[in-house]
């Protein structure tokens, strides 16, 4: 995906842009759903896959533009940014990220018919702490569907680090640019002295209170058999040869990167961990896997471990063999759920 514009274009452009194609698309998508979708139904079958992914594609429209909205009237009641830094403007940024999300997967369940269920023991207390989150990474949504589990569940106010092209989305872009996250440039397009994802990292999780969650995603982006063997290749080329023989042995999963791991324990030493695991989203990668699905039927079940911040090793080499081993658990997991052909 190409980089995104600078911040102004993005703001004075892109993002209205957005909320006017909304308007359109108000009193029009219905008439598009019935005449075109059902037209191009009758060419392409599929238990009206075309009108599910039209709907979807006007609904989520519709959801950023409105969300733009509710920021755009959160910021005049700031003193136009005068009173941003107070506590009560983030809470509302918060709230706000909590009640779209819900509207969000309340549609998703109705149109792709995707239900999401948490697997987790009972009664496990999250300590007054804060929580670095490290899941495993498969299909789009993930992100999404993380960030609402940890708002709904945990009423923990979430901390992303994203590649920066997701600015391209203005609701994501104006919401995260205003909740303690970053989007980080790939080092191919990054400027000279502009911060990389490690630096990042560390910086946000120096600041992480007991009501926040830093999400990370160790593995870095969906697996492929190109990316695995790279992998692998990578730990072996450091000397890291029962790391590789690990990484080889983990079939859904693919070795995570312990950098960004590292260091947000590094700038938040008494943060406890939360490893997550899910699956279902295995066989959504592109966009003609998601095509092919529609509608989905399927379950998104979510598993997790929580471990204090005493159960985590300090050092840098003990952290990455514990990471290690948490991956392992997580493809055991998945592996236990996943159907055999």
């Amino acid at each position: 995906m190409m980089a995104p514009p600078p911040r102004w274009v993005r703001r004075l452009v892109v993002a209205p842009l957005v909320v006017v194609l909304a308007l359109v698309m108000v009193p029009t998508t219905l008439m598009l759903a019935l005449v075109v979708g059902a037209a191009l139904t009758w060419v392409l079958p599929g238990r009206l896959r075309t009108l599910r992914l039209l709907w979807m594609i006007a609904f989520y429209v519709v959801w950023d533009a409105l969300a733009l909205l509710a920021m755009l009237g959160l910021w005049i009641a700031s003193g136009c940014g005068l009173l941003a830094g107070r506590p009560w403007y983030r809470r509302a940024h918060v709230r706000l990220a909590r009640g779209m999300l819900a509207l969000f997967f309340w549609q998703v369940r109705w149109t792709l018919r995707l239900r999401i269920v948490v697997d987790a023991a009972p009664g496990v207390e999250i300590p007054d702490a804060p929580l670095v989150v490290v899941s495993r990474h498969a299909g789009p949504g993930d992100s999404f569907i993380l960030i609402d589990r940890l708002l709904g569940l945990t009423g923990r106010a979430p901390a992303v680090v994203l590649k920066d092209t997701l600015q391209w989305d203005p609701a994501i872009d104006v919401l995260l640019h205003r909740l303690p996250s970053a989007f980080v440039t790939p080092s191919s397009r990054r400027r000279e002295g502009q911060a990389g994802a490690r630096e990042t990292v560390e910086r946000i999780a120096a600041g992480l209170t007991s009501d926040e969650a830093l999400v990370l995603f160790p593995e870095g982006g969906n697996i492929t058999a190109r990316r695995r063997t790279g992998r692998i290749a990578a730990l072996r080329e450091r000397g890291h040869e029962e790391l590789a023989r690990q990484a080889e042995a983990m079939g859904h999963v693919m070795a995570p990167h312990a950098g960004g791991f590292q260091a947000a324990l590094d700038g938040a030493p008494d943060a406890a961990v939360l490893v997550v695991a899910h699956t279902g989203l295995e066989r959504l990668v592109t966009v003609g896997d998601i095509w092919r699905e529609l509608p989905m039927d399927k379950s998104i079940v979510l598993g997790g471990w929580l471990h204090p911040a005493s159960g985590v090793p300090r050092d840098d080499v003990a952290r990455e063999a514990w990471l290690f081993e948490q991956w392992r658990v997580v493809d055991a997991w998945i592996g236990e759920r996943t159907p055999t052909v």
